[in-house]
């Protein structure tokens, strides 16, 4: 069920995330962001990192949970292929795991950071869907 897309703003990309939960949504979003910058299957889940934070409106905390992955990845070198999210209220518990760039890996698109422009998260009919504008 969970799926993401990509979609043209000028200069920058939509992400788009929908699943069956608010997290798988923001799940699949995290996805269309890295498969962005590599191709997410070749990525080995070698090295995972931790995502908690709190926020107890869902909008931000999309972007929180996005700007947390690139702010881990850009950090501490790594190429983020897998994502995981669960939710306690506001509470977030979150995970990453990929490995160390590697010149193979990237597709030469650097995502720097998810924005509030077009920012939506809403629930309709058993489907979640997450979508912003990331600045490339």
């Amino acid at each position: 069920m969970r799926s993401s897309e990509l979609f043209e703003h000028d200069a920058d990309f939509g992400v788009v995330g929908r699943g069956a939960t608010i997290e798988e949504a923001f799940v699949a979003a995290a996805e269309a962001t890295f498969g962005i910058m590599i191709d997410l299957a070749a990525v080995k889940p070698a090295e995972t990192v931790a995502i908690e934070f709190e926020e107890p409106d869902v909008e931000l905390a999309f972007v929180t949970w996005l700007n947390a992955l690139l702010g881990h990845a850009r950090d501490r070198g790594l190429a983020l292929g897998r994502f995981a999210l669960r939710r306690d209220g506001a509470r977030w518990h979150g995970s990453a795991a990929g490995e160390r760039w590697r010149p193979d890996l990237e597709r030469g698109t650097e995502v720097k950071g998810a924005t509030l422009t077009m920012l939506s998260v809403r629930g309709q009919g058993g489907v979640w869907e997450a979508r912003c504008i990331v600045d490339v």
